[in-house]
């Protein structure tokens, strides 16, 4: 399958690996800064037919691939997504999906017209851990749902945002719970029954004044299957990232996914006693060399399998759409200071520019 990569920043490696992993043609790779492609082809000894492009535009009238993953800095993700879904291509998109419900909304019915497969990369969801918690839910382990928890507590400083100044703006980023905590939050609808009623939040810039969004943001979501959701997320830890941290608890069990990113079972009971706590951690757990882990590799399997046998991925634009429109209505209600309900229309991190000035 000719696969196109655009985008060659921080996350690009994991992109690359995937695709290789997976027996992808990798037949193009584009970014405006050339010398960021060079080093990637050099790294992982991509071959000389691999051409380089600074234009995504014409990586697509030329190749033509059957599958692009789009990985620039995040405001730029709808229109390429869009333009490379109205070439007929396939698409993976990094999170998150766009930074309005608009632009979310017309890569799904794009998808639609052009009868392609969009998949938005909230690799998560591939975890050992993560997939244990779905299966023991799927046979109703836990009952009854009671709530879920959803915390998101790393580090990140000037450095950081210096490297890119498109990180932590209205118009090309949003603050922690769009970049670092959306994956997060997208665990915590997809599990908690995926159909949030209303959110009441509070959002601050309470550390990082070099940056327009948030870098504190506490919600409380209520689902229509009468559970609720608490999101805690934050980039002020000190020194160092600390934990992304899932918990559900219902009337027979409880468990928590832990870890850097919530790749390891750190507690596992249920009343039916089918398994033993301990086997379990040690054999759904893994300790990834980032946060990033590793479920870009059976994500992009995924994406593969469903382009070849006509189905949905198992991360859809959809979903993704779910994820941005929990970011921005939390963004809403601590905005107006009141609680706002669901579903969200006409609604884009542009909305909040100045909000901390």
């Amino acid at each position: 399958m000719k696969y196109a990569l655009i985008g060659c920043g921080r996350i690009s490696p994991n992109h690359i690996v995937a695709a290789k992993n997976n027996g992808l043609e990798i037949a193009a790779i584009c970014d405006v800064d050339v010398k960021c492609m060079e080093d990637k082809v050099k790294k992982f000894t991509l071959p000389a037919s691999v051409k380089k492009y600074t234009d995504y535009r014409e990586l697509l009238k030329n190749e033509k691939p059957e599958l692009v993953a789009v990985c620039t800095e995040s405001g730029k993700h709808a229109q390429i997504a869009l333009d490379c879904i109205n070439s007929c291509c396939n698409v993976i998109i990094e999170k998150p999906i766009a930074l309005s419900i608009e632009d979310a909304d017309a890569i799904i019915e794009a998808a639609k017209k052009n009868n392609v497969k969009v998949c938005v990369n909230h690799q998560n969801r591939f975890n050992k851990s993560i997939a244990k918690i779905k299966d023991a839910l799927d046979k109703d382990r836990f009952g009854r749902l009671f709530h879920g928890t959803a915390h998101i507590r790393w580090a990140r400083d000037w450095e950081y945002y210096s490297r890119a100044k498109w990180r932590g703006t209205w118009a090309q980023d949003g603050g922690c719970l769009m970049n670092q905590c959306i994956h997060n939050i997208d665990l915590l609808i997809w599990l908690m029954g995926g159909e949030p009623v209303e959110v009441m939040a509070y959002t601050d810039r309470m550390k990082h004044d070099y940056i327009e969004a948030e870098d504190l943001g506490i919600a409380v979501v209520k689902f229509a299957n009468g559970t609720y959701g608490i999101i805690e997320g934050t980039t002020n830890v000190y020194p160092k990232n600390l934990e992304e941290t899932l918990y559900i608890f219902g009337e027979k069990g409880t468990v928590k996914a832990g870890g850097t990113s919530v790749n390891k079972i750190e507690e596992w009971s249920f009343s039916d006693e089918l398994d033993i706590a301990d086997e379990v951690k040690a054999q759904f757990s893994e300790n990834p060399p980032s946060v990033y882990g590793y479920g870009h590799t059976p994500l992009y399997a995924d994406v593969i399998d469903a382009i070849n046998n006509d189905r949905q991925p198992l991360v859809t634009a959809y979903d993704g759409k779910k994820a941005l429109e929990m970011v921005l209505a939390i963004y809403k209600s601590a905005a107006q200071g009141c609680p706002v309900s669901f579903p969200l229309t006409d609604c884009s991190t542009l909305d909040f520019m100045g909000r901390f000035n």
